[in-house]
């Protein structure tokens, strides 16, 4: 939270309560522009005792100010919800954005950006994980992650597994601070750096490019004649198994097919 706009600056000045992520971190960058509103806590473990509050100041005509710790506030936080409340009691709401984290990513990934998701954090089993990549990966557009450091390598293992070895991706780091860092690449190798080198420091979102034509989801008789080649050097359920890989399609659906192929055409 290094970065501010001029208007954000005077809408701090002029309001009566800044509503704050953590009063301590958002005073040392007020006061290093002269910001000596009052501040108030406003954060995930307080908010739903602390709207109430909020909307009786703004009942008796005071302005309030909301900031959040780092990033865009609303992205992450709970303060879509006294964005709905004032809409309700019919209060006006203005924003005066700063630097957005998954929109700097996509920006300096180099990945295409006319069409994207936001999927803020994956779950941290991998199990669960992959069943939300799995809706994921059929999204036209480029997919935006949040991650922390110490999970950065399974994630991106889970990502190549369940999205795509080759989808081109970028590993994004400390962004807009002084340490930012980029890493393009495939999928398969990104997993393959961390793995090695280990959790990287600092915040980080992962960047998925859209899925190529070449690894769209192939039709009923490309998935035929791939199976018919895999099965001359390969076992029924191994042939399945590597298909699934390839593809992202179920191994199940992909072994029965198998089984149907293997069967001598009937005279």
């Amino acid at each position: 939270m290094g970065d501010i706009t001029f208007r954000a600056l005077d809408i701090l000045k002029r309001a009566d309560i800044i509503l704050c992520e953590d009063t301590r971190t958002s005073g040392k960058l007020l006061s290093r522009y002269g910001v000596k509103t009052k501040r108030i806590a406003y954060h995930e473990h307080n908010a739903a005792k602390m709207r109430p509050e909020i909307m009786e100041r703004l009942g008796k005509g005071q302005g309030l100010a909301l900031i959040s710790d780092a990033g865009t506030p609303l992205i992450n936080d709970p303060g879509y919800k006294l964005v709905r409340d004032c809409k309700a009691e019919g209060f006006n709401v203005t924003a005066a954005p700063g630097a957005s984290s998954p929109i700097v990513a996509l920006i300096l990934s180099g990945l295409p950006s006319d069409h994207f998701f936001y999927a803020g954090f994956l779950p941290p089993k991998t199990s669960a994980r992959k069943k939300e990549l799995a809706r994921f990966s059929s999204i036209p557009g480029s997919l935006i992650f949040l991650e922390s450091p110490k999970r950065l390598a399974s994630s991106l293992a889970d990502m190549a597994e369940m999205l795509g070895e080759t989808r081109e991706a970028a590993v994004t780091r400390e962004l807009t601070k002084m340490f930012e860092e980029v890493r393009t690449g495939r999928l398969g190798n990104l997993a393959a750096h961390y793995a090695t080198e280990g959790a990287p420091k600092g915040e980080i979102i992962v960047v998925v490019g859209p899925q190529n034509e070449q690894d769209a989801e192939p039709d009923a008789d490309d998935i035929d004649a791939r199976l018919i080649g895999l099965l001359k050097t390969l076992r029924t359920k191994e042939a399945a198994d590597q298909l699934a890989k390839e593809t992202g399609l179920k191994k199940r659906d992909l072994y029965n097919r198998a089984l149907e192929l293997s069967k001598p055409s009937g005279g």
